[in-house]
């Protein structure tokens, strides 16, 4: 069957009742915890897991797909408004939204984010649909070794691309490989780590582990801060709409941030934000008029969030089609495809190709809904802006826990729920991120089988694991990948020590 044949089965999947429900519920979702600042779409899907456990899969993660193209858009809203990115990759929407908002430009910055992410959502969902089967085609020849090489890739990969260094993102890789050693070995039988605990011999339960680190630890570490400045949100004045001239501004920079935003969203290295800050640049470069940047450019507010929400569609490559997660919400996701049994990757495409499909197709349903919810219900996103945190705080401690209780009521899974909060507050007050301990303890069982079935075909030759081109090529990328940002980082700290130093003289 060609793509276009898939494509219709899924639309027909998509278009059933339930599941249009499914994506109406997950793009309103998104797009509220978008809105609200320091709430991002993986913490929602985080909390979501140990609710959806017993729904349908496909359903599930048709919901877990639209909250994350809703919170992808909804950080646009608070970046103009408030000058508060509700997600990273809105950092730079504020630099000219927040301006145009100021300037009594608030409806066309708010116009011209939904209207490019529907454009960009749709251009790159359909590049979803056409790129993922070759993609697949070629994962289908790769064995263990390939395989293995493939995980180390993106484990350097992630642990470089969340936090300011790359080594407190290897410690925080580190930390999920040693909480996914606990439990049974897979291959031997023999326990590892349970300490003659009977709780442990399962191993820890992905979704805990996620809604305790994103949920109790984010509330926590707010909790902390204490009280703020008050933030002020900027009153949308004038008319919502945009004018011509907005119009012949705003539709060049759509489809340049759509280019720019889905090929890095798609690498394993890649990620949203990259994709809306090159998109800013280029905007600039090719502005007639660059000195408006700054003070409301609204090229500065198109091309970024039509990057923002490519890269969202981008990301979805990668984890449907070879199983790796490139954000902090893939791999959220991820963990929700593995509660229902199922492993993102080239098989998942020929076993269950009516659930994979159906999954792409609601992404263009949903990119329509987003664009048809947002516009005139930006009053009630204004109003949602005024929730008071400790409410709102309150409400996600209280939904975590009893999601984790009818998930598993277990006392013993509360006080791992506790436990790993308190970490995940400790690694937030220090800089460590919290994805990358989420991708170990998800990837790290499958890359150590991996390894062992390489050693165990090759009668335990460690040099055979570089005798495969792609995968000697994949690991040269991966090592390519941590040392270059390193050597980078010590030349630029070595540039201001000299430069310091020439002060002094």
């Amino acid at each position: 069957m060609s793509t276009f044949e898939f494509l219709w089965q899924g639309i027909l999947v998509a278009m059933q009742p339930m599941n249009l429900i499914y994506a109406m519920v997950g793009v309103t979702l998104g797009t509220a915890v978008g809105v609200l600042p320091g709430i991002g779409p993986a913490l929602t899907v985080a909390l979501l897991l140990p609710v959806t456990y017993k729904l349908d899969p496909g359903g599930s993660l048709i919901m877990f797909a639209g909250i994350y193209y809703g919170g992808m858009y909804g950080g646009s809203t608070t970046s103009i408004l408030l000058n508060t990115p509700g997600e990273s990759a809105s950092i730079v929407t504020a630099l000219e939204g927040n301006k145009m908002a100021r300037a009594g430009r608030g409806g066309p910055a708010l116009a011209t984010a939904a209207i490019g992410s529907f454009v960009a959502g749709l251009i790159a969902t359909l590049g979803l649909a056409f790129i993922a089967p070759y993609i697949v085609k070629l994962a289908l020849i790769f064995g263990p070794r390939e395989y293995f090489a493939l995980m180390v890739l993106a484990f350097v990969t992630v642990s470089s691309a969340f936090g300011d260094s790359a080594l407190r993102g290897l410690t925080s890789l580190f930390i999920g490989f040693a909480l996914a050693m606990v439990g049974i070995d897979q291959q031997t039988g023999q326990a590892r780590l349970s300490f003659g605990i009977p709780d442990l011999l399962d191993g820890i339960e992905v979704t805990t582990l996620a809604v305790a680190m994103f949920a109790i630890g984010e509330t926590l570490y707010i909790a902390a801060q204490g009280n703020r400045i008050a933030e002020k949100v900027e009153a949308v004045k004038g008319s919502l709409w945009m004018n011509a001239e907005d119009w012949s501004r705003s539709w060049k920079p759509w489809l340049r941030g759509t280019l720019i935003g889905f090929p890095i969203g798609a690498m394993p290295a890649g990620g949203a934000e990259i994709g809306t800050f090159l998109s800013y640049a280029t905007e600039k470069r090719l502005a007639k008029n660059p000195e408006e940047f700054g003070h409301g450019a609204i090229e500065g507010v198109a091309g970024p969030e039509a990057a923002n929400n490519a890269s969202a569609a981008g990301t979805l490559v990668p984890l449907l089609t070879l199983g790796l997660p490139t954000t902090a919400t893939a791999a959220i996701m991820l963990a929700g495809f593995q509660q229902y049994g199922l492993q993102p990757g080239p098989l998942l495409f020929a076993t269950n190709p009516q659930l994979v499909w159906g999954l792409i197709a609601s992404l263009l349903i949903a990119n329509a809904m987003l664009l048809v919810l947002n516009l005139p219900m930006i009053g009630l996103w204004v109003r949602l802006l005024t929730v008071p945190k400790p409410w709102l705080y309150a409400g996600i401690l209280l939904f975590a826990t009893l999601g984790t209780i009818g998930a598993n009521p277990s006392v013993f899974e509360l006080g791992m729920l506790l436990a790993f909060g308190l970490l995940g507050y400790v690694m937030r007050l220090f800089g460590y991120p919290i994805a990358p301990a989420v991708v170990g303890l998800i990837l790290g069982p499958l890359a150590e089988q991996q390894l062992r079935r390489a050693l165990a075909i090759s009668q335990g030759d460690v040099t055979t694991l570089v005798m495969s081109p792609i995968a000697a090529g994949l690991l040269i990328v991966a090592a390519a990948a941590f040392l270059i940002p390193l050597i980078l980082r010590l030349r630029g700290r070595g540039q201001v020590l000299s430069q310091l130093a020439a002060n002094e003289d």
